[in-house]
């Protein structure tokens, strides 16, 4: 797969967020020529700290510009589109839908019609996520169940996900979608996201919040676990019968929200710490359960996860300790 990319020139819009800084650092380690999309500069994100940040071309600007976006895949010759850019906070698009809608739908066809119209792109994977499921009790999901998304995240990020879909059987684009759950590793600097807000509170030597009642069941899967499923599906789209679907990646092990801060607690030694459950029941706008069947990505794609929770955390921990010391005063 290293091979694969070697000299190809990839467009990744979202590099500063955790998963695009884990995959611009992998495919520059690859031999690719990256060229990341940023908005807003993040001079704590993962791909700066790590310097990183200095080894690929950027573009400044956001998703919502066609022209923007149409001249960068033009003037840098872009073989491969990671689409990642996104709003991704479920309790932002709850209190202001209006600029979650225009990033996640608006930026994904703006991304599809830059590359329809870029003839030196060969593959694009556009990032949708579990959440475009909706709440379903037919559990776990898999690629077949309709996109039964209500509220505003999950609704714009199911549209982008058909949106992208449509650009492979209206114009024959190579275009794949990716469905995960929750992604968690080193470089997520959105506080308010169960991983790193419990380490932070660990840290802290303070009592981690749950924002719900504890028992919303998630799939957990680790950011370079999430970074090889992108990476693969991109490779796979050299063949046709991959162009146009949809892939989930799981692993296939949903747990609580209360049973992974008492994982992390175990794992950071700090059992004297005692998760602080904030809501006595559902919190309206999220779904309570919701996991994912890997099945197809396991038949078509070869992939299955290498990490294991406990792994992934790990690894995890070790990042976080490592930036809280570095920011300390």
């Amino acid at each position: 797969m290293d091979h694969y990319w070697q000299d190809k020139n990839v467009f990744v819009t979202g590099c500063t967020g955790i998963l695009g800084s884990w995959m611009s650092i992998r495919l520059l380690e690859a031999g690719a020529h990256v060229v990341g999309l940023i908005r807003d500069q993040v001079p704590h994100s993962n791909l700066n700290s790590s310097g990183f940040q200095e080894k690929i071309d950027l573009v400044h600007g956001d998703v919502t510009d066609y022209d923007l976006l149409e001249r960068a895949l033009a003037e840098y010759e872009i073989d491969t589109v990671f689409h990642l850019a996104a709003q991704t906070i479920v309790g932002i698009a709850n209190r202001v839908p209006r600029p979650t809608f225009e990033t996640n739908i608006k930026g994904t066809w703006n991304v599809l019609e830059a590359t329809r119209h870029n003839p030196t792109v060969c593959r694009v994977v556009v990032a949708s996520t579990d959440k475009a499921y909706g709440d379903q009790p037919n559990l776990p999901y898999t690629e077949e169940q309709p996109l039964l998304a209500r509220y505003p995240y999950d609704v714009s990020k199911a549209a982008a996900d058909m949106i992208a879909r449509s650009y492979y059987h209206s114009f024959d684009l190579p275009v794949a979608v990716t469905r995960l759950g929750n992604i968690y590793g080193g470089g997520d600097l959105n506080w308010n996201r169960i991983v790193p807000g419990t380490l932070r509170s660990i840290y802290r030597g303070q009592n981690p919040v749950i924002r719900s009642d504890g028992t919303p069941e998630r799939d957990y899967l680790y950011v370079q676990d999430a970074v090889t499923a992108y990476l693969v599906l991109a490779q796979a789209l050299d063949r046709p019968e991959v162009h146009g679907k949809a892939f989930n990646f799981s692993p296939e092990a949903p747990i609580s929200a209360l049973a992974l801060v008492q994982r992390i607690l175990r794992l950071t030694e700090r059992d004297d710490l005692q998760p602080v459950i904030m809501s006595q029941g559902k919190i309206k706008g999220e779904i309570d359960r919701q996991y994912l069947s890997s099945s197809r990505a396991r038949s078509m794609l070869n992939w299955q996860p290498q990490y294991s929770l406990e792994a992934g955390l790990r690894e995890t921990i070790a990042w976080y300790w490592t930036f809280f010391e570095e920011q300390r005063p």
